[in-house]
């Protein structure tokens, strides 16, 4: 375990969030299977982070019930009423874009099931890669903006000025002649209930 990761699960404890580090994304999915129990309900956020691990699989498999808004054959109102439904799951499973080295969080949401879930679950685990890590807030915020989601919008086609060249715009960013995708910022900076906010590091490389 590097410095900064030493660093940061000790901020994250002074913040009332529960710093766990995993090497790599199977033991980090381990990890998450053994804090879950069976019987409990998981919220999700559209997360390459989340699938990358294939966590989302294996919940479902083992039979917790999931409201997984990206499952096939479904409406779009039946998508919208499971991100709903997840923001008041039993646990809420996400990433973020980006997390400062004094360990705030940040999340950047188009719909607001992500903001929602984070800040009204019962439980939240978040998962990141170390790629993630930022000096401070200022650059996670940028991180967030100007390099994650351009390769969010990239990935699922949205209709945004960064689409193309990756540069943000956030001036002409607008409806209707845009499909925005940041549409609201959550910064975590600290968690009054103990243990209610899990952080899962993994000593790799993952998502955006």
């Amino acid at each position: 375990m590097d410095q900064r990761v030493d660093g940061l699960i000790k901020n994250w404890q002074k913040r009332n969030i529960l710093g766990l580090y995993c090497e790599n994304k199977s033991e980090a999915a381990d990890k998450i299977l053994e804090i879950i129990s069976h019987s409990v309900s998981i919220g999700i956020s559209g997360s390459v982070t989340l699938d990358q691990l294939g966590i989302v699989k294996r919940l479902e498999v083992r039979g917790n019930p999931v409201f997984n808004q990206y499952k096939s054959g479904i409406s779009r109102e039946e998508n919208l009423e499971l991100r709903r439904q997840g923001t008041q799951a039993d646990y809420y499973l996400t990433s973020a874009n980006a997390i400062s080295e004094n360990g705030e969080l940040v999340f950047f949401s188009g719909y607001g099931n992500r903001p929602a879930g984070i800040s009204n679950a019962k439980n939240v685990i978040v998962v990141c890669g170390i790629n993630k890590i930022t000096p401070n807030l200022e650059e996670a915020i940028k991180r967030s903006r100007e390099y994650a989601t351009p390769l969010n919008c990239k990935r699922l086609n949205w209709n945004t000025p960064c689409l193309k060249d990756g540069i943000c715009r956030k001036e002409i960013c607008l409806f209707p002649d845009y499909k925005r995708m940041c549409c609201q910022i959550l910064i975590i900076e600290a968690e009054v209930t103990p243990d209610r906010l899990k952080v899962v590091l993994v000593g790799e490389s993952l998502g955006f």
